[in-house]
């Protein structure tokens, strides 16, 4: 009979507990590993336990098309994960899609609208001169001259001993004020460093930077035609419409005049005519929800300035401080509206502000957040929001795991009948295989941020045939050396290298697919696309210290060596060819005559 080559397959026959030792070792760590850290489950994704998906596509500003970058997207992810973490959500997905957009998904146990907001807010903070304002639709109406208009607010006076009051049409109000500045806005007092109404929508008003003249005086033609262009937009603004409102004050630059809506403390709607920006956002170092203890201003916004913006707020408020109402106001413009116009009486010194208004916790928070991790590079529009329900996921996932355990049992049910005794080598082979992915998945969760959706589970059920395939080489191979009629310890051996090579190319090329398709896309067909590279890896771990050593150890036992009819290698089964026997060369006749 043939014997089997010597060399390194001999070894592998000799000592095949090894490899079923090193697997299993691998196994037990692996799993040790798993309970360690607490992740005893792949983390899921937002198809699967629910959760929100947000679309956002960057939109280039006018003169600024080419800020749309590799570099401005990856600020722009950046800033959103520090925002929706700043929210206490720490399984949140930000990534971009292309060229121009961004995925944000987070999953459930969130406050959906809070997190929108939190996204797609660009966060733009402009402090522009009020040039002219008047309530819009209704009230009383100013000419709408960069040079004079009207007042919602109401007077405005300093006591002696350093309060600041204010008369307004709805209350007085008053509060203690610096000794280097005092401000009052819309019914309200404006004290220490400043405080400022917020709208119910919890946008608010901040602190300041740049310095600059309050109201610029356009001259010459161009000058004219560009002020009768801002006044006929300023009269035909009308604030009380919300389409109106999502329009107006948005794309225009820094440098140029606007108008504007806001709405006072009164909940009217008022429109207003700005001058270039005096001070931007960016000088914020640093934005805290504090609730007020000693007053009864309730959530308020503590703002923190660098050295160079406290400076330039100190410049701005000082030169606003000499003109006449309403030139002595500066509006607070956040992402284009007007979320507060408080007077100035003196330059207001100190590096900090306080804004108040009608916040609670959540709102109060949700800008302290948005302003302490600065504003987005690019604007963004939001293209569509996915919202999936707890229970939808639950329902997904529960089909794709009907999906796969019917899968698994079909492939089961296969092996039985084509392949008998065998069936007991792969069906170990599958489960091993089964459970390194369930751990390792449950082990790049939390490292790598890996989430199971419902792609990632297709694409697990595809790895059960890819390694089920594997098997069937191997066997097919097998028998193929008993159909030449060897017996089936050097059969296996001989069969090995052949299986080997054919498993690697088909592998390879399973992982390669995965690869490519993995970067080349994005979202949940890279789930799909991780998962059947990360499977197939497993298949060739499996194969070379689990499947071919089990199969060299069983093959040594008399109910497959004897090639028992339910074994799946009985030779009159397969139509086997006489055994082989060695072939002794005739001994060479004596010469007895040499002899």
């Amino acid at each position: 009979m043939a014997a089997p080559k010597k060399g390194r397959s001999a070894s592998a026959q000799s000592k095949p507990w090894r490899s079923l030792a090193l697997i299993l070792i691998a196994i037990v760590a692996l799993t040790g590993g798993m309970f360690a850290s607490g992740n005893t489950t792949p983390r899921l994704g937002i198809d699967l336990a629910g959760g929100t998906s947000i679309t956002l596509r960057a939109v280039p500003e006018r003169g600024q098309e080419s800020a749309i970058n590799k570099t401005n997207m990856n600020t722009a992810v950046n800033i959103m994960e520090r925002r929706v973490n700043g929210l206490g959500v720490s399984e949140a997905e930000v990534q971009t899609q292309g060229d121009d957009n961004i995925i944000v998904n987070i999953p459930k146990g969130t406050n959906s609208k809070q997190a929108r907001e939190q996204v797609g807010t660009t966060a733009k903070l402009y402090f522009r001169p009020v040039l002219a304002t008047e309530v819009s639709a209704g009230a009383a109406t100013a000419s709408p001259s960069p040079s004079a208009s009207s007042s919602p607010s109401g007077k405005a006076s300093a006591s002696p001993s350093g309060k600041a009051t204010e008369q307004s049409g709805d209350k007085a109000t008053s509060g203690s004020a610096s000794p280097s500045a005092t401000a009052t806005q819309q019914g309200r007092a404006v004290t220490g460093a400043l405080k400022a109404d917020a709208t119910p929508s919890g946008k608010a008003s901040s602190s300041p930077k740049a310095s600059t003249s309050a109201a610029p005086s356009p001259s010459g033609s161009a000058g004219a035609d560009a002020t009768a262009k801002l006044q006929a937009q300023y009269t035909a603004l009308d604030c009380s419409k919300e389409s109106v409102r999502a329009t107006a004050g948005k794309g225009v630059l820094p440098t140029e005049p606007t108008v504007a809506c806001g709405k006072n403390s009164s909940g009217v709607w008022q429109k207003y005519i700005l001058g270039p920006a005096a001070v931007d956002g960016t000088d914020v170092k640093k934005g805290q929800a504090v609730f007020d203890t000693q007053g009864a201003a309730g959530w308020i916004v503590q703002l923190d300035f660098t050295g160079s913006g406290a400076k330039k707020f100190a410049d701005v408020t000082g030169k606003l401080a000499q003109n006449q109402s309403p030139q002595n106001q500066f509006a607070i413009v956040l992402d284009g509206e007007v979320v507060s116009d408080p007077y100035v009486k003196q330059a207001i010194t100190g590096g900090n502000a306080e804004i108040s208004g009608s916040f609670d916790q959540q709102s109060a928070q949700s800008l302290a957040n948005m302003l302490s991790y600065g504003a987005l590079p690019l604007t963004f529009k939001e293209d569509s929001v996915t919202t999936v329900t707890a229970a939808l996921g639950g329902d997904q996932l529960h089909a794709g795991l009907i999906a796969g355990a019917i899968g698994l049992a079909l492939v089961v049910v296969y092996l039985l009948i084509f392949y008998r005794g065998l069936s007991l080598i792969a069906i170990p082979s599958l489960l091993v295989s089964a459970i390194l992915a369930y751990v390792i998945m449950s082990l790049l969760g939390p490292a790598i941020g890996f989430a199971l959706n419902l792609p990632a589970v297709c694409g697990a059920i595809v790895a059960i045939g890819i390694t089920a395939d594997s098997f069937i080489v191997f066997f097919e191979r097998i028998r193929d050396e008993i159909r030449e009629g060897r017996s089936l310890r050097p059969a296996v051996e001989r069969a090995w290298p052949r299986a080997r090579r054919t498993i690697l190319v088909s592998d390879f090329v399973s992982f390669l697919a995965a690869a490519v398709l993995f970067i080349v896309t994005v979202g949940k067909v890279q789930g799909f696309a991780f998962t059947l590279g990360l499977t197939t890896l497993l298949d060739v771990v499996v194969v070379f210290l689990f499947t071919k050593p089990l199969m060299t150890i069983l093959a040594r036992r008399k109910f497959y060596a004897n090639g028992h009819k339910w074994s799946g290698l009985d030779p009159k089964a397969l139509g086997a060819k006489p055994p082989l026997r060695r072939t002794r060369r005739p001994a060479r006749p004596v010469d007895t005559k040499e002899a």
